[in-house]
C-alpha cells in the first residue's frame, strides 16, 4: 500500500526541521568556509638534485612545520565536518521517529476503519434484510 507524497509530507515534523534549519545552515557555512574557500594546498616542493642529496636542516624545519599547520588545519576541518554530520544525523533521526508514529496512527486508523465498515455492513444487513 504506497503512502501519498501529501501524507508523508503532513508527517514531517516541519516546525522542529525548521528550528533545527539554522543549525545546520550554520554548519555547512563553518565547514565550506574552512574547506570550500581555501585555496588547494600547493604540491610540495620538489627539491632539485643538489637539494634532493643534502636537504638542510632548516629547510627540514620549515617543511615540518608546514606539514604540522596543514595537520591542524585538516583536524579542525574534520572537526567542523563531525559536528554538521551529528545535526544532520540528529535531525534524520527525529524524521525517523516521526515517521514511525505516523506509520502506526495509520495503521490503527486502517484497523478503525475495517472495524468500522464491518459494523456498518452488519447494521445495514440487519436494517435490510432480505
Amino acid at each position: 500500500m504506497p503512502i501519498p507524497w501529501l501524507t508523508v509530507l503532513q508527517a514531517v515534523p516541519w516546525s522542529e526541521v525548521i528550528s533545527n534549519a539554522p543549525k545546520v545552515a550554520d554548519g555547512a557555512k563553518k565547514l565550506w568556509k574552512t574547506i570550500g574557500k581555501k585555496p588547494v594546498a600547493s604540491t610540495a616542493e620538489v627539491p632539485t638534485d643538489d637539494q634532493a642529496s643534502s636537504p638542510t636542516i632548516a629547510s627540514l624545519h620549515a617543511r615540518l612545520v608546514k606539514m604540522e599547520a596543514a595537520q591542524v588545519e585538516l583536524h579542525d576541518q574534520m572537526l567542523a565536518s563531525s559536528e554538521l554530520i551529528k545535526a544532520l544525523a540528529e535531525q534524520n533521526a527525529l524524521l525517523i521517529v516521526r515517521a514511525e508514529l505516523m506509520r502506526v496512527r495509520i495503521r490503527r486508523m486502517l484497523v478503525a476503519i475495517t472495524l468500522l465498515g464491518i459494523v456498518t455492513v452488519y447494521g445495514l444487513a440487519q436494517t435490510f434484510p432480505r
